[in-house]
């Protein structure tokens, strides 16, 4: 997301020239995925009702309809899967869910679970109405997810005995629960796994304003103080994300109480962020430097992600989950199955001088 007019006052060459510094993926402040600061701030600036949870507006919703109607009806609530970008929300309303339903929460994650005995511990210790909550879903693998199937649909687990013609299965009974599934990429999930799932929501980017409310709530509750422009700056360059946002405000609340006085004004916050490599679109060193390898490297493209990677010596996979999708989304660069190019955004936006991509000249 953009500040007010950001389109129109695409920056310069003296803007962007900020790509000295270390390795590109290892200090992105900007990457939407979960850091083990953020867990350690997580757990103080997350909302603690509906109520207070910002954005998503149509989600909460339908999924505090649904939380009532199971209460009305002395129900445990349908098993709920999230899909959408990282950094949206979907730990949190996870966690609401559980506190709206005054049910246990019962978190883990899909690579954690890797054999079917995993399972067998937490599925038998949930009481009644408890919410089993399972990140990164879409990384089950087949034998746990299968194992999975009658506990969501049966609510009971199947033990094999013995083996070859001895062999016995015996079932065994659970209490009835909610599971609450997260993943960023709901392609790859089975369709026997994602049919068990009775709620389906999907989480989009932020609007800005709804960042800057996340922002000065985030602010309070970290006991900075935030002008209403500086909020503002720092939501326009928080790419449509409430993780990048808090962990932006984070990084000028600490240079604000290292070189200012503590508050956080419009110039402490630009003097911030022009340190992190934040650009006024949200764009970092990474991002940057992926759009001139395809300018000037490759001409504008097309060009593979594998030879972005190689000329950038970073990971393809982390080209492709964690810089690409916000690059797609603002237009900076398209992607086709002959490879990537860059827009005449990208272009401007790098200060490069020369004509458009060939496709753009025949618009």
């Amino acid at each position: 997301m953009s500040e007010p007019g950001a389109r129109k006052r695409l920056l310069g060459p003296a803007d962007v020239s900020l790509e000295a510094g270390g390795a590109y993926a290892d200090e992105r402040v900007v990457d939407p995925q979960d850091t083990l600061e953020d867990e350690i701030y997580g757990a103080s600036l997350r909302p603690r009702s509906f109520e207070e949870y910002v954005g998503q507006e149509r989600v909460v919703e339908n999924l505090r309809i649904s939380i009532d109607a199971a209460k009305q009806r002395g129900e445990p609530l349908e098993h709920v899967l999230f899909y959408g970008p990282p950094g949206l929300g979907k730990t949190t309303l996870a966690g609401l869910i559980a506190r709206e339903l005054a049910a246990n929460f019962r978190p883990t994650s899909g690579p954690t679970l890797e054999k079917p005995k995993d399972l067998v511990g937490i599925l038998t210790s949930l009481e009644r109405g408890d919410v089993f909550f399972v990140d990164e879903i879409h990384r089950l693998s087949r034998v746990v997810e299968e194992f999975l199937y009658p506990a969501m649909e049966d609510f009971q687990i199947d033990f094999v005995v013995d083996r070859g013609a001895y062999a016995k299965t015996l079932k065994l009974p659970l209490q009835r629960f909610t599971l609450v599934g997260a993943t960023t990429r709901a392609g790859m999930l089975t369709a026997p796994l994602r049919e068990r799932f009775g709620i389906v929501h999907h989480l989009d980017y932020y609007a800005a304003p709804e960042l800057e409310q996340i922002i000065r709530r985030s602010a309070g509750v970290l006991g900075v103080p935030i002008d209403a422009d500086a909020a503002a700056m720092i939501a326009s360059r928080s790419r449509g994300t409430p993780r990048v946002a808090n962990r932006l405000l984070r990084r000028v609340r600490d240079f604000a109480e290292v070189r200012a006085d503590g508050r956080i004004t419009t110039s402490v916050a630009q003097e911030a962020l022009q340190r992190e490599g934040v650009d006024q679109l949200g764009l970092d060193r990474l991002d940057r430097a992926f759009l001139r390898t395809i300018v000037e490297q490759y001409r504008g493209g097309p060009a593979g992600i594998a030879a972005i990677a190689a000329t950038l010596t970073e990971d393809a996979e982390t080209l492709e989950d964690v810089v690409e999708p916000y690059l797609l989304k603002e237009g900076f660069v398209t992607r086709s199955a002959s490879g990537r190019r860059a827009t005449a955004l990208a272009y401007r936006h790098l200060g490069v001088a020369g004509a458009a991509p060939a496709q753009e000249r025949l618009l």
